[in-house]
């Protein structure tokens, strides 16, 4: 498909015209521990990792709600794939931050660009004339072998000593490269969401301008949309927790497919027959579709309230983490149901359903699931002041 092509369908429709090729490809995802690069060129072409780049550089900009039904149908097709699409598609939202020419330069003239950022700030920053020199190492770089440009996270050094802004926080930036200017170093190494090839990078003394680093907490420059006053910790949330949802709509899928078609060791009938079978997938169906309502209808009003107020109120952003932590948790413990009922069918590397258990428990070890989010939503519904983290 082409970006011509692209142009004229929903960002839903394309991912779902792409459905086959991921499931197709979900096997060389796990091999080879990234995205396959036709297929990682069709997501591109299909303008996927630019449905957040403001519409004023050309990206869809488009609504929360909206983006995480697109997220939902990726997650379907491979959890690593929309994984890999959400992280680089919430860090275009960065175009806003930068000035116009750095953010053509790096989302929009370098063709299929996708930017790969870091976790920490594992990084030196040490001021040189019209810019930075930056060395070190940083890991859960998700997407770093297809990504045209890293964005690597460091703290600026000046005569020995960290370099402390107006507000007394320490210069903690971001700092834009080429990605052949640092070096991917293959730490990859786990069971689950292998396909997001979330890798470490090195950086050796390379030289970065002034104007291609921005601070942890830069002000958007001037894009007037609400996509742009949602915290980026949340919007990553709800395209993670979208993925979940749908890799574990996915699990159940191929559990029905199997039940239908197996017959248990020592028992009469096939396993869908079976009475502990049925109340399994009765509570799994109900615990899904409970976790997928409260996602997306707090996401619902979450962006129809902020599209009206223009601002972002606490128990806005509250709700919001509730509703991704729960999604992902609960995604998480639908698998569970699912892998045990299947039997050992499910411990084969061969079965989706092995994929399926190791991606979901992958992404319950993730911030934006962090069990502690549950405490700040307590803390708030019992009148106390929540943990600021994360919301």
């Amino acid at each position: 498909m082409t970006t011509a092509d692209a142009s004229v369908r929903s960002p839903l429709d394309a991912a779902r015209r792409l459905v086959p090729s991921i499931r197709q490809a979900a096997d060389q995802i796990e091999e080879d521990r990234e995205l396959p690069r036709p297929l990682f060129e069709a997501l591109a072409d299909a303008g996927l990792f630019q449905m957040l780049l403001p519409r004023s550089l050309g990206g869809r900009e488009l609504d929360l709600p909206t983006y995480v039904r697109v997220m939902e149908e990726l997650g379907k097709a491979d959890a690593s794939t929309a994984w890999a699409v959400n992280q680089g598609g919430v860090f275009a939202t960065h175009a806003a931050v930068v000035s116009r020419d750095v953010a053509r330069e790096v989302w929009v003239e370098t063709p299929r660009s996708v930017v790969a950022n870091m976790a920490m700030p594992s990084n030196t920053a040490i001021p040189a004339e019209g810019g930075y020199r930056l060395s070190g190492q940083g890991g859960f770089s998700t997407g770093s072998r297809h990504s045209a440009w890293l964005a690597l996270r460091g703290r600026v050094i000046d005569n020995g000593r960290p370099r402390v802004l107006p507000n007394g926080r320490q210069d903690v930036r971001f700092f834009l490269v080429p990605a052949a200017a640092a070096e991917i170093v293959d730490t990859w190494d786990v069971r689950g969401m292998r396909g997001t090839g979330t890798h470490d990078i090195r950086a050796n003394d390379v030289f970065v301008p002034e104007e291609r680093t921005f601070l942890i907490d830069a002000p958007v420059r001037d894009e007037p949309g609400p996509l742009y006053l949602v915290p980026r910790t949340l919007l990553y949330a709800t395209g993670d927790a979208a993925t979940a949802l749908g890799c574990a709509r996915a699990c159940l899928e191929s559990f029905v497919e199997l039940a239908g078609g197996k017959t248990p060791r020592d028992t009469k009938g096939m396993l869908r027959e079976q009475a502990l079978v049925q109340l399994e997938v009765g509570y799994a169906e109900a615990d899904l579709r409970s976790a997928r309502a409260l996602l997306f209808e707090t996401i619902r009003e979450f962006w129809d309230s902020i599209s009206a107020a223009d601002a972002i109120a606490l128990d806005e952003r509250i709700a919001l983490r509730l509703a991704t932590t729960h999604g992902i948790r609960t995604a998480a413990r639908v698998v569970d149901r699912v892998y045990n009922i299947a039997g050992a069918t499910a411990i084969y590397r061969t079965h989706p359903i092995q994929r399926y258990f190791q991606d979901a428990h992958v992404m319950t070890q993730h911030f934006q699931a962090r069990i502690n989010h549950y405490q700040a939503v307590g803390q708030a519904c019992l009148g106390l002041e929540p943990d600021p983290y994360g919301l």
